[in-house]
């Protein structure tokens, strides 16, 4: 089943562009493996609370790790397989339970595998820029409304994070690429299966160093591809040559393993120059980046107000009248339209039932401390204002931050786009002020372990 967008006029995938693959990720604090993590993603879109639950129990029990220290993570493609259950009668639908049961094993597969594999390794940081994604969050003034898609006016965070692991003998493990941009080049008119421009990214990369490359979606509510929402295998593919390439640049520029670029001494020349070398780094930082540590803070955060069933039914049942008529006229664009109407009230009431009976939900960030760098692990899709304002608050930390991350996605928006008309809002379960709650607690924690 591969109806992800309200416009598509299909149900069913008719191929695969590229594979949806998992990657796995172990750590550990040293041989004896009495401390580890582990961190899976995966090519999906997303999954609803009570199969992520169902996820995450198979997981932790299949490794024996606990919540602050297993994380599962979705790459966000918009053109993977839908797994929602609701929809096994649909065309294709008869395979979401058998890839629901087969998935914890696949994984569990991966992470055996990732455990066996462990070894002492040097972690190197570093980032670079890739003009890949666009603010999202565009006003078509004709119209008086705000659209989902490309603000060439809006703020961008083009920050591009990557992560050499090389072992001892300087052989380059794996890399991490970390970036912010909905996977969303393709849309209602692509009818294939595809990672969207991971796929490419991951290839581009692993093309070039011969080594297994790990995607990590980045805060990316208000986030999109410049060009997106096509139909076209090619564009995702060239989107995602676009962020390969950029990634790579970034890696050239990584240091030696366990070494820093430093002053030497003046030659005199033509001019007198600063020679400059690789120098290993001192014993002191070099302590300093055994550092392997992890905390979870929780924040209480308010849940919106949404509609009532009452509301959302006659909603469904008025856009289904429309498509009736519409079917009846041929009318292709009003089709479309009313589909996708039905849609998104459909969502929204699984959100109406999903609300907590309190009010409020416990939301859990989660932070790993690698060295000089930290993994800071959040649920749902925060806008990028958490991911620019952290890294702006902790210049001198490498921060790794990954949205998704054990539980279903709703936006997390600034106080100051509540009211205007989003989609984001539209679909948001929490209340203004969530994000800057969120933001708080999570550079409390950073303070907490003295980083700057």
């Amino acid at each position: 089943y591969h109806r992800n967008w309200g416009a598509a006029l299909h149900d069913a995938a008719e191929g695969i562009h590229r594979p949806l693959l998992a990657t796995v990720l172990v750590l550990s604090d040293d041989d004896t493996g009495e401390r580890l993590r582990a961190l899976f993603t995966v090519d999906l879109g997303w999954l609803r609370q009570r199969e992520m639950a169902a996820l995450l129990d198979r997981l932790r029990a299949g490794t024996g790790l606990g919540e602050e220290d297993l994380v599962f993570t979705l790459s966000h493609t918009h053109a993977a397989i839908n797994l929602d259950l609701e929809r096994v009668a649909e065309p294709g639908g008869q395979h979401i339970e058998p890839y629901l049961a087969a998935l914890p094993h696949l994984l569990l597969e991966a992470y055996t595998a990732a455990r066996a594999a462990v070894v002492p390794v040097d972690l190197s940081f570093g980032s670079g820029r890739c003009s890949l994604a666009l603010h999202r969050d565009a006003r078509d003034e004709e119209r008086d409304i705000f659209v989902c898609g490309p603000n060439p006016g809006g703020p961008s965070d083009d920050t591009v994070t990557v992560v050499r692991a090389t072992d001892d003998d300087g052989n380059v493990i794996a890399h991490i690429i970390n970036y912010a941009c909905h996977p969303t080049t393709l849309a209602w008119d692509n009818r294939l299966i595809s990672p969207d421009y991971i796929g490419a990214m991951r290839e581009t990369v692993e093309t070039a160093t011969r080594a297994p490359c790990l995607f990590v979606q980045g805060t990316s509510g208000d986030l999109g591809p410049v060009r997106g929402f096509v139909g076209d295998t090619e564009t995702a593919d060239s989107n995602g040559r676009q962020l390969g390439h950029a990634a790579l640049a970034a890696i050239e520029a990584l240091p030696l393993p366990a070494h820093q670029w430093s002053y030497r001494d003046p030659v005199v020349s033509g001019a007198t120059v600063g020679a400059w070398q690789w120098t290993p780094l001192a014993a002191a930082r070099r302590k300093a980046t055994r550092a392997f540590d992890s905390r979870t803070v929780s924040v209480s955060l308010e849940h919106r107000q949404l509609p009532s069933h009452e509301e959302l039914d006659a909603g469904i049942a008025d856009w289904s009248t429309r498509q009736q008529q519409a079917r009846s006229a041929g009318d292709e664009e009003a089709i479309r339209e009313a589909r996708a109407r039905i849609e998104r009230l459909h969502r929204l009431q699984r959100l109406v039932e999903a609300a907590p009976s309190s009010g409020r939900i416990d939301y859990d960030i989660r932070l790993w401390r690698l060295g000089e760098a930290v993994f800071v692990l959040v649920g749902g899709e925060p806008y990028q204002q958490l991911q620019v304002n952290l890294r702006r608050r902790f210049p001198n930390t490498s921060l790794v931050i990954v949205e998704l991350c054990n539980r279903p996605h709703s936006y997390l928006l600034p106080r100051d786009r509540y009211g205007i008309g989003l989609y984001q809002e539209e679909v948001c379960v929490l209340a203004p002020g969530c994000l800057e709650a969120v933001e708080t607690a999570a550079a409390q924690a950073l303070s907490d372990w003295n980083l700057t």
